[in-house]
């Protein structure tokens, strides 16, 4: 009786299934914008890592290099 309970609800995969993998073509555009979102996600969470990290070490902390004698 239970299982029969069970069966008539929805759970959150069925839902999935519905919304996202039932045409090949919503699946596959679903893959390559997450891979897309997801890549861009985790270059911004180690940049901003590295950064805090090597804060003084890096090219643009050390004020004497990279800067021209102004010329008058």
């Amino acid at each position: 009786m239970e299982y029969a309970a069970r069966r008539n609800q929805k759970g959150a995969f069925e839902g999935f299934y519905k919304l996202i993998m039932r045409r090949n073509s919503v699946y596959v555009t679903f893959i390559i914008a997450g891979a897309f979102f997801g890549e861009r996600a985790v270059d911004y969470g180690v940049h901003k890592l590295w950064e805090s990290k090597n804060v003084g070490k890096r090219y643009e902390d050390i004020s004497v290099l990279g800067q021209r004698p102004v010329e008058e």
